[in-house]
């Protein structure tokens, strides 16, 4: 599962994708299209459950959950008509399996702006309309080869022209398709056709130093407008945390403090990527390590023993599973399993985020 990191050109996206994936590298010139091949990167998804469970179980070595971020190069209006190489960093949006929109809520003189003014949510339209325009010729050329099969009476044909002009009509109201409620039965008919507006969006609010809390204007503006169109919304301040990521560990700790932050911005912004993505952890903990693994909501046991190892999933018998409140309150495994909190659970279990677990496979 990936996510792909957007926006215009000089909003700051480049600069947080630096910061989140700790890169170095040279920096980024105060130009449009700067980024030309989608760089690609790890981050570490921070938990603060890990800390806890080591509390307990001392291992030898502790490893997060981690998602895969692409940085995208910046849209232009009439990028969907090949304005800036459009066409090329549209494909690469169509795949990634989520969105992060950054959008520019700060002023800088020294960094151009590309429409000669600071404002928001006229920065998210001109990205969400050559989205929808993209989505729309994409439905248009799929719309007449579905008709033609269908007329010869084809069910499978006949669901996919209705679930394609479903989506016509909803784009037509300059909607994005993740307004949309789509049954599943749809969503896998429209899973071939890479539509970008689908996919899930995280607005990112890059904000001023003295606007940490995203309580100006703009961020506010971000803020609805997410929320109208069925998105979720971070405030970032990608100056100060390219800052701080410099610092080591204890001066980290101090400036946080400093302008009231508890932990940095950019580990909020990774963990509501990975909820964005629709991904929870469930954890293993042992003396050789303690580690989140990645999974969709609504797992089941055995796909969720499939991401350690496939024969895992294949084999699986079963798993056992206990909850971080039964260890703090047992404080070993041997004690949650004494006083019968251990659970056994089967094939058709659902994994809980935070579970954590022991799979028996054959």
């Amino acid at each position: 599962m990936e996510a792909g990191i957007v926006g215009l050109p000089n909003v700051g996206k480049s600069t947080l994708f630096n910061v989140l994936t700790c890169s170095t590298g040279a920096e980024s010139a105060n130009y449009p299209f700067c980024t030309i091949e989608p760089n690609e990167g790890i981050v570490s998804v921070p938990d603060p459950r890990l800390q806890t469970i080591t509390q307990y179980i001392v291992p030898k070595k502790v490893i997060p959950a981690a998602l895969k971020l692409v940085d995208i190069a910046g849209i232009v209006k009439g990028a969907s008509q090949g304005e800036g190489l459009g066409n090329k960093f549209l494909s690469h949006i169509r795949e990634v399996d989520a969105i992060l929109q950054v959008v520019r809520c700060f002023v800088d003189e020294d960094v151009v702006h590309v429409s000669g003014e600071v404002n928001p949510v006229s920065d998210i339209e001109i990205i969400e309309t050559e989205l929808m325009l993209a989505d729309i010729e994409a439905l248009d050329n799929a719309l007449p080869k579905a008709q033609r099969t269908a007329r010869s009476g084809d069910k499978e044909a006949k669901a996919r022209v209705a679930a394609i002009e479903k989506c016509q009509a909803h784009l037509a109201q300059d909607l994005p398709l993740r307004s949309l409620q789509l049954h599943e039965a749809e969503k896998k008919i429209l899973g071939g056709f890479g539509l970008m507006t689908a996919k899930p969006m995280l607005f990112v609010a890059n904000v001023d130093e003295d606007d940490l809390q995203g309580e100006s204007e703009a961020a506010k503006r971000v803020r609805d407008y997410a929320e109208e169109v069925g998105g979720g919304m971070v405030t970032v301040c990608a100056k100060l945390e390219s800052e701080v990521a410099e610092l080591d560990e204890e001066d980290q700790a101090e400036m946080l403090q400093t302008v009231g932050l508890t932990e940095p911005a950019l580990a909020v912004l990774a963990r509501e990527a990975y909820q964005t993505l629709g991904l929870q952890s469930y954890f293993t903990a042992g003396e050789q390590e303690v580690r989140a693994w990645t999974i969709p909501i609504n797992a089941t046991a055995p796909q969720a023993a499939g991401v350690i190892h496939t024969d895992f999933e294949k084999g699986f018998i079963r798993a056992e599973v206990y909850t971080l409140d039964d260890l703090i309150e047992f404080k070993t495994e041997k004690d949650i399993r004494g006083a019968g909190r251990l659970r056994v659970e089967g094939k058709n279990y659902i994994v809980a985020d935070g579970d954590i677990c022991h799979f028996l496979f054959n």
